[in-house]
């Protein structure tokens, strides 16, 4: 009976340890920042305002059909809301910037997967690297 017991405890533990997954280190946004473009690819840069600690922000820079919808996604990037400024950079290749079409940069902001705040679409007219400065989120409709 005791080397049953003493095996059900080794595996217990074994298997508790197992179970809980180390924890990954937060995003360094500032790190991320530093890092030089790579090769053929432009960037648009700048800091979110007003993501509340443990939402999930999406920035999307988008080609925009005739419709006014999204056609397709030319980059993005996901940041974890700190309550803080995040600072983002969206990677983009220059070369899917056709004549005569629109590019928006858009944002969002879910919190337990519900949309909680957009940022106002921002056209964006060259495909050459750029900073957008300070964007503020407002509460979704």
């Amino acid at each position: 009976m005791n080397i049953r017991l003493l095996l059900l405890l080794t595996i217990t533990g074994l298997l508790s340890a197992c179970s809980s997954a180390p924890t990954a280190p937060p995003a360094q946004p500032e790190a991320v920042l530093a890092e030089p473009t790579p090769a053929g690819q432009n960037e648009i840069s700048g800091n979110l305002l007003g993501v509340p600690e443990g939402a999930v922000a999406e920035v999307a820079l988008l080609t925009i059909g005739s419709n006014g919808l999204p056609f397709t996604t030319l980059g993005n990037i996901q940041l974890q809301g700190t309550g803080e400024a995040l600072p983002f950079r969206v990677l983009f290749n220059p070369q899917a910037f056709a004549k005569g079409i629109r590019v928006e940069l858009r944002g969002r902001a879910n919190q337990s997967g519900k949309l909680i705040l957009h940022m106002p679409k921002r056209v964006i007219d060259s495909p050459q690297s750029q900073s957008v400065g300070d964007l503020r989120m407002v509460p979704a409709p």
